[in-house]
Order: C-alpha cells, then sequence, then structure tokens
C-alpha cells in the first residue's frame, strides 16, 4: 500500500495480488461550530487505539470538505463515518447505524451544520456507483451547534459510548471483499 493512498499498489509486479485498500475511518465537521466538531474529536480518540494499525486502518479528517471526499470512498470495502448527527433525539444521544439505513429513510433538512454530510456524501456515492459495501456511521445528537471551540458538556458526556460504539462498528466492518 503506498503510504497515504487508498489505492493498492500491487507489490508493482504485473500479476502480484493487490491487497485490498484499508477500512476508512472518515471524520467529519466543523471544530469551529462546537458540537459539529463531534466527528474529529471521536476520530482523535479512536485513533490513539489503532496506533499500528496503519495497514488495516486509515484515519482520514476530512472536515466540512463534502462531495470533494467521494474519492476517498472508491475501492473500499468498508467505511466508518464520524460525525454529529442531527436525527430529532435529544442532545447526546448516540447514534449508530448502517450507511444504507441513511439512504433509505425519509431525508430530513440539516443532519450538520457543515456542507457534505455524511448522509449527502453516501447519497452521491451511490448515485455514482461508489458506495463501498459496507457503511457504518457513528454520531451524537448535537446540543449546540453555533460558533465556538470545544464540544458542549451533554456531548462531552455521551463521549464513552460513541467511542464504545465507533469500536463496535469497526469491529463488524471487514476488509474481504463479498464473494
Amino acid at each position: 500500500m503506498r503510504p497515504g493512498s487508498a489505492e493498492p499498489d500491487g507489490g508493482g509486479l504485473p500479476g502480484a495480488p493487490s491487497s485490498p485498500a484499508p477500512l476508512l475511518v472518515l471524520a467529519l465537521g466543523n471544530t469551529l461550530l462546537r458540537d459539529d466538531g463531534l466527528g474529529q474529536e471521536l476520530a482523535r480518540l479512536l485513533e490513539r487505539e489503532l496506533q499500528g494499525r496503519g495497514d488495516e486502518v486509515e484515519m482520514l479528517d476530512g472536515g466540512t470538505q463534502g462531495m470533494a471526499l467521494l474519492g476517498r470512498l472508491e475501492g473500499r470495502v468498508g467505511v466508518l463515518l464520524l460525525d454529529a448527527v442531527a436525527r430529532g433525539a435529544p442532545p447526546g444521544t448516540v447514534h449508530a447505524f448502517d450507511g444504507r439505513e441513511l439512504l433509505a429513510s425519509p431525508r430530513p433538512r440539516g443532519t450538520t451544520a457543515h456542507e457534505g454530510s455524511a448522509e449527502d456524501l453516501l447519497r452521491l456515492a451511490a448515485l455514482v456507483g461508489l458506495l463501498p459495501p459496507q457503511v457504518r456511521v457513528v454520531g451524537i445528537e448535537p446540543a449546540e451547534v453555533r460558533t465556538g471551540l470545544g464540544l458542549s458538556d451533554t456531548v462531552r458526556a455521551a463521549l464513552p459510548a460513541a467511542l464504545d460504539a465507533a469500536r463496535a462498528a469497526l469491529a463488524t466492518l471487514s476488509r474481504r471483499p463479498a464473494p
């Protein structure tokens, strides 16, 4: 695998088997809008636990890049998206679900404060045929999405449960393509 690349290099030899791209953990959000920066904080905590698994898992801070991240999904067998998820539940509620659930459910507007939420990215990936076979989404219902630094106390208190959900979601993802 080339460092920083989602594409297998196949060892550079004709006919050499290529390994699948590592699982992608993609953090979305805007750290300047309080709880909207949840994806980055959750990724930071998860990354500490994943030290030494660089060939299996690639961490990426997608920030507010939105649709520019589409190419990063290509060739992946599994993706874990970390994002503030506003679904109308009480603030601090941890959400963990299969990404296809977002695509099958009615589309509420304003799932996050940044352009190109997890849902928007997944919908476009499905439309253009780049949706990975396995997609998990983990997030927390935001309490405060306004200019400011740091997570609200409500969301910060939910971080341990969200980290548990992210670990569990990552454990369900496989690097092996479906037969």
